[in-house]
């Protein structure tokens, strides 16, 4: 069977039918390596779908000769469905699945060959983390400075580059208990083969080890499959890219389908060096552009373009549209974050008396603490909105924790506040010594921080549990002694600290640490603008009654990574600005590679509208409860003048008088607010200068590769970061 499947004309088939000239050569490249490089908006999904129903209606291959690998879920169905509504059920039997689906799969097969029985199961992440915790335990590891999650992390990590224990590199090993992770990898694998499980990083890992160790089982697989089809093949990390490598080695009629400059998720992995270097990964391998775009217009995708084209890591292509309606994209500069909001808000009211529906509207934040000011400005205006991808502001995990130790201050008799926060930060205070505290509430019927203050000055409860509590209850009263006594805003700010909680997430080593940190920063803020506590509080409980159950069409707010793949007519991207975005945790962390996939955020997020765009940048904002000054984003030097208008508001978020006419808002001199074109960056530093750098402190520079510098620095050795976070000493 082979080699013996007919091949059947299908000049004249529908699913040809309304494609433009590079997709439909997309389509019919049916034999050898083929990248197809898609821009946003110009028709990938449908490219995917002729091209499975051309080979399977012109015989090329029978459905299970076919792997077509997706990142979700639902693509794959999706993809599924559009396939059989052009051919029907002849498309039955597909390898068609997520990278995870198929892996699994495949190791279903042959679990022996990997060291597994066949009636292997899978934990999820909860149960990893308990299994990690056990080895850690097992190896004398305080988990308390070395926590499980942080090593779930870093294996995770692992297994995305394809690394088996015994083949992490030596300079890998890091300052995880000393340079004993590499060590705890290999315990909890064995861990796992005891327990005959694997988490989701092995399901390729032991693929990838079965077709290294067998070739047999591997030739099978390549004999198999004649044709292989990628979807968002920038997004793919170490192990799906050798997993691939492996299977299309024989036959090599792999066609990948993605788009470097989308390629927005290198902090889970994603290595956009695996779509750069595709042709000479795959020798004769043919590219085809797709750069029609069906989506967007034409000042939204010159914009878009003029930016991207900044980055060096790109294999280059242009985005174009023959729509005719087109208007510059809005560029606004504003006084602070809550003018943006106000900004947005209004202008949504002016769209949506234009007869634009809030659902076709979306509001894309770089961080998550941005969402608070829009939040409260769409309640304030009676707007519907939604949060895609996370818990409104105030139903944020950490804000929630916040609030609880406010109310168990203010309010003594509050007993849901104090079990929320008695043990938060982990003080001891388990559930054996609560549970007396819960009985003395009951037979006295008292709040229960009364009871506990009664049981701490007994002996009715161990002396380290009791000290705990004790230690609990008069950091409670402290704070309420000092209510009236200082700011209240400063006291809610002493409170998250004495009370070790915004320690617990400086420690906390998970992605999602630092956005929670911001998030207590701005409810800080926020606090400050209510005279008292109390008003904040009753505050909150409006905000949250306002918000809830509503099932009317709304405006979307996201951050920009969880917008990829959506689209609206109308677009806000508040906060461009330099350390916020491009973020400066990307830049200090990864250099120019971080800030080329900021700027590749940028570019996503720009291109998700149909109609318009909106920018905006403030003067001053408050991060992490500090007031700062940030200078404009350097991507908003970067777009091209011919497609962006530029304006400034007023400290109302309203267009200054100067431009509307007089009776709105207050005169602003438009002169001293013009955006004005950073200067050229080049021969500011030497090699051999001494410079001085906010988190790393003083160094000499090394090496300079244009705004990218080499620099010894004193406390911390070499780093590779950005000039323009560099200062002379």
């Amino acid at each position: 069977m082979d080699d013996a499947l007919p091949a059947a004309p299908a000049a004249d088939a529908p699913w040809l039918a309304g494609l433009n000239p590079p997709q439909r050569e997309a389509v019919e490249t049916l034999d050898g390596p083929l990248l197809v490089l898609s821009g946003a908006g110009t028709g990938k999904t449908r490219v995917l779908t002729a091209r499975l129903a051309l080979l399977l209606a012109a015989k090329r291959a029978w459905p299970s000769q076919i792997l077509a690998v997706t990142f979700t879920n639902r693509a794959a169905n999706e993809m599924r469905e559009r396939v059989e509504a052009l051919i029907g059920e002849m498309s039955a039997g597909l390898w068609l699945g997520t990278f995870h689906a198929l892996g699994l799969r495949i190791l279903r097969r042959h679990p022996e060959l990997a060291g597994l029985r066949p009636s292997f199961s899978i934990l999820d992440p909860d149960d990893q983390e308990r299994l990690l915790k056990q080895v850690l335990a097992d190896a004398n590891v305080d988990a308390k400075h070395w926590p499980a999650r942080q090593l779930s992390a870093i294996v995770q990590r692992w297994k995305d580059k394809g690394w088996r224990p015994e083949q992490v590199p030596a300079d890998e090993a890091g300052s995880f208990a000393n340079g004993r992770a590499p060590a705890l990898y290999e315990a909890y694998q064995e861990r796992l083969a005891d327990l005959n499980a694997v988490d989701f990083g092995d399901l390729l890992l032991h693929n990838l080890t079965i077709f290294q160790r067998d070739a047999d089982v591997l030739a099978q697989y390549q004999k198999r499959f004649r044709y292989i089809l990628v979807d968002e093949y920038q997004d793919t990390n170490v192990a799906q890219y050798l997993w691939l490598r492996l299977l299309a080695q024989r036959r090599r009629n792999i066609c990948c389908v993605g788009d470097d400059d989308q390629s927005i998720y290198g902090w889970r992995g994603a290595e956009v060096g695996n779509i750069l270097r595709f042709e000479n990964d795959f020798e004769g391998a043919k590219i085809v552009r797709l750069e029609q775009n069906y989506r967007s217009t034409g000042d939204i995708l010159g914009a878009a373009s003029g930016l991207i084209a900044n980055n060096r890591g790109r294999l280059g292509k242009t985005l174009w549209t023959d729509r005719e309606d087109s208007r510059p994209i809005t560029v606004h500069t504003v006084p602070d974050g809550e003018a943006e909001a106000r900004l947005a808000g209004g202008e949504i009211e002016a769209l949506q008396r234009a007869g634009i529906g809030l659902g076709q509207m979306a509001v894309l934040v770089r961080a998550s603490f941005q969402m608070r000011a829009f939040e409260e400005r769409f309640v304030a205006l009676g707007l519907n909105y939604r949060v895609i991808g996370g818990p409104r502001f105030y139903e944020r995990r950490e804000v929630r924790d916040a609030i609880a130790y406010l109310r168990a201050v203010l309010f003594p008799e509050d007993d849901l506040a104090f079990e929320r926060i008695v043990n938060l930060p982990k003080r001891g205070i388990g559930d054996a010594t609560l549970q007396p505290v819960h009985r003395l509430a009951r037979a006295e019927r008292i709040p229960l921080g009364q009871a506990a203050r009664r049981l701490a000055g007994t002996e009715e409860l161990k002396a380290r549990a009791r000290n705990a509590l004790a230690g609990f209850c008069r950091a409670i009263d402290g704070w309420r002694a000092r209510l009236g006594s200082e700011p209240h805003a400063d006291l809610a700010d002493a409170i998250l600290e004495e009370s070790g909680y915004r320690e617990m997430w400086r420690k906390d080593k998970g992605l999602d640490a630092p956005g929670r940190l911001e998030n207590l920063g701005e409810l800080v803020q926020q606090i400050a603008r209510f005279d008292t506590l109390e008003e904040f509080l009753e505050h909150v409980a409006l905000v949250m009654e306002a918000e809830s159950g509503s099932e009317a069409e709304s405006v979307s707010l996201m951050t920009l990574h969880g917008a990829k793949g959506l689209e609206f007519d109308i677009v806000f991207l508040p906060g461009w600005e330099e350390g916020l975005f491009p973020h400066q945790r990307a830049m200090d962390e990864n250099g120019l590679a971080g800030l080329e996939e900021e700027r590749r955020l940028a570019y996503v997020g720009i291109t998700r509208a149909r109609q318009h765009v909106t920018i905006s940048s403030a003067m001053s904002r408050m991060v992490m409860g500090r007031w700062l000054s940030p200078l404009p984003s350097r991507f908003i030097d970067e777009l091209p003048d011919e497609h962006v208008e530029r304006q400034v508001e007023d400290a109302f978020g309203e267009a200054p008088a100067w431009r509307y006419g007089a009776g709105r808002g207050r005169v602003i001199d438009a002169a001293a607010w013009e955006v004005k074109p950073r200067a050229p960056r080049t021969g500011q530093f030497e090699v051999g200068q001494r410079v001085f750098h906010q988190k790393f402190g003083y160094g000499a520079v090394r090496a300079i590769d244009r705004e990218v510098l080499t620099v010894f620095f004193e406390t911390s050795g070499d780093k590779t970061v950005i000039d323009s976070f560099l200062q002379p000493a």
